[in-house]
């Protein structure tokens, strides 16, 4: 049971730049809804301050005078594009307490409870120009415990630069100032693309294409009803260092397959093991790159928007998944990833910028699941890793 004390809008403590921030092709794509992010703190008297609601409203305030896009709203304009206006109207904060203690959440598995610890966004009843791009819930436990949940824009921010926000807010609440080489870099100028209309792209970019059908299926309707759940499963050391092995046993490369790419072709294989049907079933698999620097040069480390692009695997057979060894999994996903290079990003922007109507590329999520965006799911894999963020 969760209780809500008071929920009040923080704008920035001083002045910030006010009109439009043009918006880039990458973040055109990306979903219009906001991504959780939950932080927990556990009790200990030892070595954490109490940690007033005042403490946040002024470090927040602080932060918002470099991070002002996220004081802003967005707004609708043609060909499913948005724009992103710096009006300095605030970030939401809600203060709430809850009646369990930190131990009773178990492990957070995402479930209907967890859900109650980050502020929820009402997208039935307000238009897109009303809604805070940023929003934050403070909850206290009876056990001296708290809970940090932020909601924020997928449109504006990605992961990294979700991070660089929170990690910065953190130092402004302890009291620090931040030093110019954490300052965020605003010009999105650099993500837009550069070629004169009209725009004609020098790859394939399969990643906007649909990926594979169940044999015998003529749309994903009937696997997109079905039931799902959340589960943890936790991969050791000792695990991956076994599977490193297994995919690197034989096999003569520039470099070994990475943590990413074996326990990526795993997951992959499993899933394959787990769902087979049809020996001569397509797969294929999805997954995020930040390409901040694969760009040449490469982006300021401060950049602050969307640089995530989404590779794609060249479809395989489940056959060759499951009686080829791991290495054949592990070499595919590498494929993907060496295809994201600089000129194959900028082919990307070029084909966003060369739609009349980019809302059928944009993934697209509803608070309830998908609506129709392409379903992901059985017989393909999407695959999202937070391995190298800045995230404690």
């Amino acid at each position: 049971m969760i209780t809500f004390k008071s929920t009040c809008m923080i704008v920035p403590n001083e002045p910030t730049p006010n009109g439009l921030l043009l918006l880039s092709e990458c973040d055109q794509v990306m979903q219009w809804t906001h991504a959780p992010l939950i932080f927990i703190y556990k009790p200990n008297n030892n070595t954490i301050k109490p940690f007033s609601i005042e403490t946040m409203k002024n470090s927040l305030g602080r932060a918002l005078v470099h991070y002002y896009p996220l004081a802003g709203r967005l707004h609708w304009i043609e060909g499913g594009r948005l724009q992103l206006h710096c009006n300095a109207m605030g970030a939401q904060l809600t203060e709430a307490y809850s009646e369990s203690n930190l131990d009773e959440f178990g492990d957070f598995t995402p479930n209907g409870i967890i859900q109650h610890l980050f502020p929820r966004v009402d997208y039935s009843s307000t238009s897109i120009e009303e809604r805070p791009l940023l929003l934050v819930q403070l909850t206290r436990f009876p056990c001296g415990g708290l809970c940090v949940g932020i909601a924020i824009s997928h449109i504006v921010v990605d992961g990294w630069a979700t991070l660089n926000f929170t990690n910065a807010w953190a130092k402004l609440a302890r009291g620090e100032d931040l030093g110019c080489d954490e300052m965020p870099f605003h010009d999105r100028t650099m993500l837009r693309s550069h070629e004169v209309p009209p725009v004609r792209p020098r790859f394939e970019h399969i990643s906007f294409t649909k990926p594979p059908l169940l044999i015998g299926c003529s749309d994903t309707k009937a696997e997109q009803e079905k039931e799902t759940s959340a589960v943890l499963l936790k991969v050791t050391k000792e695990q991956i260092e076994v599977l490193q092995k297994k995919a690197n046993q034989n096999m003569v490369l520039a470099r070994p397959y990475s943590r990413y790419e074996v326990v990526a072709g795993h997951i992959w294989r499993c899933a394959c093991k787990a769902r087979a049907n049809d020996d001569c079933q397509p797969t294929r698999v999805s997954f995020s790159t930040d390409c901040r620097n694969r760009f040449k040069p490469p982006l300021p480390q401060g950049y602050f928007g969307n640089v995530i692009f989404t590779a794609v695997t060249s479809p395989c057979l489940y056959a060759d998944l499951l009686s080829k060894p791991l290495s054949y999994a592990a070499g595919k996903l590498r494929e993907a990833i060496e295809r994201v290079t600089n000129e194959y990003i900028t082919s990307a922007l070029d084909f966003i910028t060369s739609q009349k109507d980019v809302a059928p590329l944009r993934k697209n999520f509803h608070i309830r699941g998908y609506t129709e965006a392409p379903f992901l799911g059985n017989p393909n894999v999407f695959i999202g890793s937070w391995i190298n963020l800045p995230l404690n």
